[in-house]
């Protein structure tokens, strides 16, 4: 056998080593030069009786070894007794192994109460009343390993064993909170859920399965976690048959409604899908982390909400799409909306025709691809941001904002990033403003829109109604131009093929839901036509010139109707316009203006920002100071004795700071059995280590950061929070220089 884990002078007690996993871990820490107390009651697996044989025959086979042993014979219930044994006999304690149990398997309705006091005495009471004696000897001499002994019926539970999967789930709390206490005193207590032959398996399993789950298969973890060089504490294995596994605690994000909001259960139900959704799960290792996420429900004050919009959930949301377009696309897409239908005006050929030289997007179109990423969100009944949560059946478009702000391509990728902008209580209906940014491939924004979205009875939460609606209104004068235009009476259809696929403005049926006749043509594609009269009138059809539009959608357009749009003039490029119906006299776009260059700008493709920790201070620069300032003065592990690890996100790397061991260090890696953690974005690193203690615990209620592990001891990070700031941008300079 090999050597190198040896337990010479070691002294290890042993509960119910008499048979199975017991005998198994007391021969083996015997053969390995420990002293060990083999306890066992000699009783049944049910409890009953009492026998000396077993304990006798396993120190005697550990004498045989050349080890040295001594046997007790009392319950755990009298752990103070079996302690009393090992110093006796051995003079102190360093290792406790608690394994002794019993069954008494019966199902719930059956269990009498001395099957539930009897199981719970011996498993969790008497691996409270041996560890509990032992305790002090190991805080005393500032060393100490614990095993405590759980199952899988603790962890998920079993039918027939409530008694006993009570009692192995209280002996794993046990264990957790004796991990944390005894850390700071050398003392590590660590869990094992073992499957393995023993007189309380060999009845529930088959002869052919318990040849396959020896004890021998359990030992060498006990071995291992009890030994010197071993620095894990507070964990949970399931193992068996050779497999050997961790287990953590899961948990999911959840959500949180704000502590200043009443929550009904109505408001449970519409969140569940999140609150149980583990997809991106989190692994709260301390009770510490519970209590970062109740600070953040304390702290976040609630937006408010119902069940059609909430408000804290959309306005914190952000979702990014990505389409693709080509000279195909624009050119339907200006049929769709009137271009090319007098073949005689070839003003309109750019748009239309990809072979002529000038071939190019009508600027309206920055409007279809972002419009039509909302309508691909929301086509099968998903949502176009988190937290609104509505359908077709409650929309119709209210106002739309474009701005242009590069050029767009004849072809190519864009990406475009959602997110809430506004929302307005017009009880018992809602308004929302949804802001899209579109950049190309290279990152350059492109352009930006505003869908503003009328939605039905979704309001009635008590908030703002929004600002008024008195804009934009055309001079008192005749207008400076006119243009008359006839729709096809297959348009909406022809204009649906760019992508809007909403059926109110194909379907009969659902139109008719709606209140309507007939299909309605679609608000864009009123858009689209109002965009070519401004841009043909004010703008000598130069797609360059064109800046920006915004409307309101004040009436519904039937396809083969006819638009009439009268324009104004401005001072600065400013366009006033309105667009009426000719056949009803309804005024469809109001309130409505445009703004158009004076000449065409030259757009400048934006620099690819570089990522964050190479436009300051980096990680590296972080730490590289902190080893210098560490290694200068060595008083500090002496006067902070404390360790520091640092887990970084965005991208993800591991730190330490060692100001426990020798003369102290700092660098790049993970550090066993560091006092405390540190959980933080990249991002935050510089500011965090140029903070006060205050500071950083404001960032840590905040939800900012995360802290576990000691939390108290995370005060004596201000050991190298005294460095001077100006070292890191000294260091960053450096290294800049050096890779230039």
């Amino acid at each position: 056998m090999s050597d190198s884990l040896r337990y010479d002078g070691k002294v290890v007690v042993i509960t119910g080593a008499g048979n199975g996993l017991g005998r198994s871990h007391a021969l083996d820490f015997g053969a390995r030069g420990a002293k060990v107390v083999v306890n066992d009651l000699g009783g049944g697996a049910r409890g009953g009786g009492q026998s000396s044989a077993a304990a006798d025959k396993v120190v005697e086979e550990i004498k045989a070894l050349g080890g040295d042993a001594v046997v007790n014979y009392d319950s755990v219930e009298d752990g103070d007794k079996i302690v009393q044994t090992a110093l006796d006999r051995f003079g102190t304690v360093d290792v406790v192994v608690n394994n002794a149990g019993i069954l008494r398997d019966v199902s719930f309705q059956k269990m009498s109460l001395d099957d539930w006091k009897l199981i719970l005495s011996v498993h969790l009471n008497g691996s409270f009343r041996v560890t509990h004696a032992a305790w002090p000897i190991m805080r005393e001499k500032g060393y100490g390993r614990v095993i405590f002994t759980t199952s899988g019926a603790g962890i998920y539970g079993n039918f027939g064993q409530a008694n006993y999967s009570a009692a192995k789930l209280g002996i794993y709390g046990l264990a957790n909170t004796l991990a944390i206490e005894g850390r700071s005193k050398g003392i590590l207590v660590n869990t094992i859920a073992p499957i393995a032959a023993s007189r309380l398996t060999e009845a529930v399993l088959p002869p052919e399965l318990l040849g396959s789950i020896k004890p021998e298969f359990i030992t060498p973890l006990v071995t291992w976690l009890c030994h010197d060089s071993c620095r894990e504490t507070g964990g949970l294995y399931e193992l068996g048959a050779s497999y050997f596994s961790k287990v953590r605690w899961e948990r999911t994000r959840g959500h949180i409604f704000g502590a200043d909001r009443t929550v009904k259960a109505e408001d449970v139900a519409a969140k569940w899908n999140k609150i149980v959704d583990f997809e991106d799960a989190e692994h709260p290792a301390s009770v510490n982390d519970t209590f970062g996420a109740i600070t953040q429900a304390i702290n976040r004050k609630s937006l408010g909400g119902n069940e059609f919009i909430d408000l804290d959930a959309a306005f914190a949301a952000t979702a990014t799409v990505t389409s693709q377009y080509d000279e195909r696309d624009l050119a339907l897409y200006a049929l769709g909306v009137g271009a090319g239908a007098d073949p005689l005006d070839a003003s309109d050929l750019p748009f239309v025709y990809e072979g002529d030289d000038r071939f190019t997007p009508l600027p309206s179109y920055a409007v279809m691809p972002p419009s039509s990423a909302v309508v691909a969100r929301m086509k099968d009944g998903g949502n176009v941001l988190l937290g609104l949560n509505y359908g077709f059946d409650r929309v119709l478009h209210g106002e739309q904002y474009t701005e242009i702000r590069g050029p767009l391509p004849r072809s190519g990728k864009l990406t475009h990033t959602f997110r809430l902008k506004a929302a307005y209580d017009k009880k018992p209906h809602a308004v929302t403003v949804l802001a899209i940014t579109s950049c190309d491939e290279q990152g350059n924004e492109v352009a930006y829109n505003e869908f503003t979205t009328f939605v039905r009875g979704a309001g009635g939460w008590g908030g703002e109604r929004g600002p008024s609606g008195d804009i934009n209104q055309p001079p008192a004068r005749a207008p400076d131009a006119v243009i008359e235009e006839k729709t096809r009476s297959d348009q909406a259809l022809l204009y649906r093929l760019s992508g809007d696929w909403n059926p109110l403005h194909a379907d009969p049926s659902f139109a008719k839901a709606f209140g309507y006749d007939k299909p309605i043509l679609h608000g864009l594609c009123t858009y689209g036509y109002v965009s070519r009269h401004v841009l043909k009138a004010m703008a000598g059809n130069d797609p360059r010139l064109f800046k920006s539009i915004k409307v309101r959608f004040a009436e519904t357009v039937f396809p083969g109707e006819t638009l009439v749009t009268k324009m104004w003039k401005e001072d600065g490029g400013r366009v006033i316009f309105e667009t009426s119906v000719k056949e009803r006299g309804k005024l469809v776009i109001r309130n409505a203006a445009a703004e158009i260059h004076g000449e065409a700008p030259q757009y400048r493709a934006r620099p690819q920002a570089a990522p964050a920790e190479e436009q300051g201070v980096s990680s590296a620069d972080v730490f590289s100071v902190i080893a210098a300032h560490i290694a200068s003065h060595p008083d500090l592990v002496a006067a902070t004795g404390t360790s520091f690890q640092f887990r970084l996100k965005n991208p993800a790397s591991a730190w330490y700071i060692d100001l426990k061991s020798g003369n102290g260090s700092a660098g790049e890696g993970s550090l066993d059995g560091a006092d405390v953690s540190i959980e933080l974005d990249r991002a935050l690193l510089h500011q965090v280590m140029t903070s006060s203690i205050p500071d950083i615990q404001k960032m840590y209620f905040g939800g900012k950061l995360k802290i576990s592990g000691n939390v108290a001891a995370s005060n004596k990070l201000a050991a190298v929070l005294s460095i001077d700031p100006a070292l890191y941008e000294a260091a960053r300079r450096r290294r800049a220089e050096a890779t230039a």
